[in-house]
């Protein structure tokens, strides 16, 4: 075997076949995918620089709606509605790009109208084309698919919701202002919500989890529970809680500004892009 059938042996293996026959990932894409989202984070943030877009509230509540159409475009994909070679689109990594190549597009038209006078607050028409987009592709999905699971799809949004709301309590109850904060807590719910989305999928319904990380801890608890995928919410909350204060702590609130909003912007999307494709899939039985 040369040295080029060789790599492409290797590349066949660890990415091509993943994304053709959407398997779990494995340590080598994991580590790729880490580490091109690491080096991404610079050059978005030279973009969003150059366009002027501050990271605040505002914007993420706006850029919200794209994260929900990315991850129903996912379901899609999984319900077989696009067909080949089209279906590659809509699957890690590519659909990243897709939906970076989109959400920018809209924001660079919406931030020139706005310039030009046309409108008055560029956030409301690029958080609107969003969320028409997002409710588009879920309706697409309710009459292609059908609702089967409303009951789990229910119980995933609570266990989200009540889930969180003790943290808060708790963080109010003790002044811990880093979780009483309206940013950080709704960050830290979708990752909640996530956490639940793996809880009821998998202890309700047979899911499997398909990522490295968590399938490790998953099946460790698995000797002392039978209910293992209940240690999404502990490790959420180990993982989550530091990162958010160290990015409050440990970076300067002016200079940083935009590095901390793009910081909490990639953690949002971490959290809530796969609570929703589980929790749309479960919903729809897929």
């Amino acid at each position: 075997m040369s040295i080029i059938d060789s790599v492409w042996h290797y590349i066949d293996k660890y990415y091509i076949n993943g994304i053709i026959y959407d398997t779990s990932y494995n340590i080598v894409d994991t580590l790729t995918y880490a580490i091109v989202l690491g080096i991404s984070l610079f050059w978005v943030l030279k973009l969003l620089g150059k366009l002027k877009v501050q990271i605040d509230s505002k914007f993420l509540i706006s850029v919200t709606p794209y994260i929900i159409a990315g991850s129903s475009l996912r379901v899609l994909e999984d319900s077989n509605f696009f067909a080949s070679p089209l279906n590659y689109l809509f699957v890690t990594p590519l659909i990243y790009f897709f939906m970076f190549t989109v959400t920018i597009s809209v924001l660079s038209v919406a931030m020139y109208l706005e310039r030009k006078g046309n409108i008055r607050d560029y956030h409301k028409l690029f958080g609107y084309a969003g969320a028409a987009w997002a409710l588009f592709n879920i309706a697409t999905l309710v009459v292609y698919d059908g609702i089967v699971n409303p009951v789990p799809a229910a119980a995933i949004l609570f266990l989200g919701i009540t889930m969180t709301g003790i943290v808060y309590f708790i963080s109010w109850k003790t002044n811990f202002r880093l979780l009483t904060d309206k940013v950080n807590i709704s960050i830290l719910f979708t990752h909640l919500f996530d956490a639940s989305s793996t809880f009821v999928g998998m202890d309700w319904l047979n899911y499997y989890e398909k990522h490295v990380v968590p399938t490790f801890f998953i099946d460790l608890a698995g000797k002392f529970t039978s209910h293992p995928s209940i240690v999404m919410y502990p490790l959420k909350l180990i993982v989550f809680i530091p990162v958010l204060y160290m990015i409050d702590n440990d970076f300067n609130a002016e200079k940083d500004k935009k590095l901390i909003g793009l910081l909490k912007l990639t953690i949002l999307v971490l959290g809530l892009s796969p609570a929703v494709r589980n929790s749309l899939r479960i919903m729809m039985g897929v």
